[in-house]
């Protein structure tokens, strides 16, 4: 396609946006619209996977007919196949009549299957079948149905790792990614976050007949430099509070610092400078549990540096420190992540054996530092566990433990 016709169905469908990663993913879903194949939309959480299955339907054959979406990690686990393929009655309880499910109302059609990866392996065995021959079988009967769906799923789970887990099936990984789509995260297109703020930013000033926003050459940088892990759904929840609460109508770099999550702009220098030099984290819990083991022995050398002067043995301090250093730091690149940060009375587990050394006992226990950015990403979130867990990178049965464990349940 050329651009004139990306730029169409952009316009067509609310997409905003110019990075060559976008067009390429549009133009892959055109491609593909005339087919009957599965397609497989990937990206992260907020990234807008929903557009692109409305573009492969209404640019099919079977356009004329229905369109259905479907939200896999909404339903909960004991009627999502009553929800899919119907029911009988009597299946269960509550089951008073028959009833047809998605795959039969969607007939002829095109069913969306959002957060694919959350059906659970029960259910991926149904809809793989459905897949292969088009069958399918209501809860409760013995009748094999036949269905002529086009399926077009999106996740934003690797699906590969969940494979590997034993939480997702191989067989129908493969009769799903038929086609993939990747849609980039926002971060790997800065150039369209001015974009979007301003078309989120206008559609709220019209709506509240507001005066618009312009914004400041330095605003459009802290934008663009921002990661914006929630992606376009984050970025605008950022404008519409900017465009409701700001008093001043010309936005400038401090008003945009204002509206950020604080975490992702202030992580102290040693972290920043650790990735800076090709460190990998895992996570942001890692790189805040090196940083206070590295503030630990900071406190630790120089408090040892003040005694050995006191004492008169400035050189054999020095020796002993940098020894010592060298030692922890061994300890911490063979376990980065089973680090213990410090004990009520005495030395760390992984502790120098030199008796000359004194503990700090007042540092941050890995309990607390764990509680402190749950109950931060739950306060981000609004309370909804779902995006807490995804933006900690836990899943929501662990996030739903820990929530307990730390007694954070009004969050």
């Amino acid at each position: 396609m050329d651009g004139k016709e990306i730029q169409k169905i952009k316009l067509r469908f609310g997409i905003i946006g110019n990075s060559d990663e976008l067009n390429r993913a549009i133009d892959i879903a055109m491609q593909v619209a005339h087919t009957d194949v599965s397609v497989l939309v990937t990206g992260e959480s907020g990234v807008g996977k929903e557009h692109f299955p409305q573009i492969i339907h209404q640019n099919s054959a079977r356009k004329h007919n229905k369109y259905i979406a479907v939200n896999c990690g909404a339903i909960p686990e004991g009627t999502i196949d009553s929800e899919l393929f119907g029911h009988v009655k009597g299946a269960f309880t509550g089951a008073i009549d028959e009833r047809n499910g998605y795959f039969a109302e969607a007939n002829n059609g095109t069913i969306f299957l959002d957060e694919i990866g959350e059906l659970p392996l029960s259910t991926q065995a149904r809809l793989l079948r459905v897949l292969e021959s088009g069958e399918y079988i209501k809860v409760g009967s013995s009748k094999v149905e036949k269905t002529n769906v086009r399926i077009v799923a999106a996740t934003n789970v690797n699906l590969v790792d969940a494979i590997a887990k034993g939480d997702f099936r191989e067989d129908l990984y493969y009769r799903l990614n038929t086609i993939q789509i990747k849609v980039p995260p926002l971060r790997e297109r800065p150039a369209d976050v001015p974009l979007l703020f301003r078309k989120f930013a206008s559609d709220v000033a019209e709506r509240y007949t507001m005066p618009s926003l312009q914004l400041a050459d330095s605003a459009k940088q802290v934008l663009m430099a921002y990661s914006w892990p929630g992606n376009i759904r984050q970025l605008k929840n950022v404008a519409e509070q900017i465009t409701l609460l700001s008093e001043q109508r010309e936005i400038t770099e401090e008003i945009v610092y204002g509206y950020l999550p604080e975490e992702k702009m202030s992580l102290p220098m040693l972290a920043r400078n650790k990735v800076a030099q090709g460190k990998s984290f895992e996570s942001e819990r890692e790189i805040l549990y090196q940083v206070l083991f590295e503030l630990r022995q900071d406190v630790a050398e120089l408090k040892r540096q003040v005694n050995s002067l006191m004492n008169g043995e400035v050189a054999v301090a020095h020796h002993s420190a940098v020894n010592n250093v060298s030692l922890v730091e061994s300890t911490v690149a063979q376990q980065p992540t089973t680090i213990s940060i410090a004990s009520p009375k005495g030395r760390m587990r992984d502790d120098y054996d030199s008796p000359d050394v004194e503990d700090v006992e007042e540092v941050m226990s890995l309990e607390n530092a764990e509680k402190d950015l749950i109950r931060k990403a739950l306060i981000r979130s609004r309370g909804r566990r779902k995006l807490a867990a995804q933006e900690l990178k836990i899943s929501e049965r662990t996030l739903y433990r820990k929530i307990k464990e730390y007694n954070l349940e009004d969050y």
